[in-house]
């Protein structure tokens, strides 16, 4: 097979990827190791900036999320059971977050890349990228027990944390910086309408919690816990109390419901530089990771391939490597400033094992700041609600 562009992976990253291409005349074919029903469902971020809604909208992949997506204008910082509200669009000129979850976006992105003709391979075993230092790299695959061959101009690693493609950087020429934190969240999924209309970030003295929603029926919660917690020591009981007792504040009831899903996520920040090698370019997870506090993820992912659909388009014009040689600093630069935002809400909102009163009154201090002084929270609203893609 050829293309011109391989893209592994078909999450948000490699789905956006492909459309912005394909806007481009740039053919794509994405070849993704999980089962198309797997990508649709798996439940991720859910919280979508300013910036991506308005490229949904742009690409004509808007219509579930015009329909479901729920916009929120303001945040609440919940500390010393007193909840002050952060109103974002007020400090921003009228930008907000939209929640609507990252299987909806996967699911709009694969029906309308379908509708167009786009090429997807689900469920393909044993990928392997060669060939990137040349100009005929290429990307082989197991689909319906046949071996593949697709050649390509270009390899977008698209794949995740846990893909093939960032392990094709040379290890000399690659940087990884990471972090991990002394704890983790507990997530639930629950079949209760959320118990506010806003999210609410609770610092309390027994640890962070967090209040969120996936729809006006599913309500995602968060408790945070030591990384290494056993899952079966919290029951659905301890769950509720622990949060009803973290998120107390006057004139609020937590609602309580079933609960469809609990699993304990590891709390960590990683950078891969650079975010390329030769013909192979990676963007979202595959190149970095940050802490969830900031809802970040997703948005950083389609930052990066709106960069990258940017110099490839660029680079099919006008034949100058510049585009491709500018790729990793251009990304790199938002990278950094999101996982500096997304470590500065860890920081400020999390108890840290060890933590003497000292560096509890620093947390305190910074918080009274934000919710006290326009200029702070007006920093915490647009980085939350995104920055402007420049």
């Amino acid at each position: 097979m050829r293309t011109q562009v391989a893209i592994v992976g078909a999450g948000p990253a490699g789905l956006m990827l492909s459309h912005l291409l394909h806007r481009s005349g740039i053919d794509s074919v994405v070849v993704e190791r999980r089962s198309r029903e797997y990508v649709e469902q798996r439940v991720r971020a859910g919280v979508l900036e300013q910036g991506t809604v308005d490229l949904l909208r742009e690409l004509g992949v808007s219509e579930g999320l015009d329909r479901e997506g729920l916009v929120h204008r303001g945040i609440e910082l919940l500390f010393d059971g007193t909840a002050h509200r952060i109103p974002m669009s007020d400090l921003t000129g009228g930008r907000a977050i939209t929640i609507y979850g990252q299987q909806h976006v996967v699911r709009d992105l694969t029906e309308a890349r379908l509708a167009a003709g786009g090429q997807i391979y689900f469920e393909a075993d044993d990928v392997a990228v060669s060939g990137v230092d040349t100009a005929a790299p290429r990307v082989t695959f197991t689909v319906d027990g046949r071996r593949e061959e697709l050649l390509c101009d270009i390899v977008a690693g698209c794949d995740g944390f846990h893909g093939v493609c960032r392990d094709v950087l040379p290890g000399s020429g690659r940087h990884l910086l990471e972090r991990e934190y002394p704890f983790g969240w507990l997530g639930i999924l629950a079949a209760v309408p959320p118990s506010a209309d806003e999210l609410i970030y609770g610092h309390h003295e027994r640890g962070f919690a967090l209040a969120s929603l996936r729809s006006p029926t599913i309500s995602r919660l968060y408790l945070q816990v030591d990384p290494h917690e056993d899952l079966a020591n919290w029951s659905d009981r301890r769950i509720w109390d622990e949060l009803a007792t973290r998120l107390a504040h006057d004139r609020w009831t937590l609602a309580e419901g079933p609960i469809l899903e609990k699993s304990i996520t590891p709390m960590r920040s990683f950078v891969c530089e650079p975010m390329r090698h030769g013909r192979l370019f990676l963007a979202g997870d595959a190149a970095h990771i940050v802490p969830p506090t900031g809802a970040k993820g997703l948005n950083l992912a389609v930052h990066d391939v709106y960069v990258l659909a940017e110099a490839v388009a660029d680079w099919y014009r006008t034949g100058s490597d510049t585009p491709f040689d500018t790729y990793s600093a251009r990304c790199l630069r938002r990278v950094w400033r999101v996982q500096h935002f997304s470590w500065w809400m860890t920081s400020m909102l999390h108890r840290f094992p060890g933590h003497d009163a000292f560096e509890q009154r620093l947390q305190r201090s910074q918080l009274e700041y934000v919710v006290g002084s326009p200029a702070a929270a007006t920093t915490l609203a647009e980085n939350y609600v995104g920055l402007p893609w420049s």
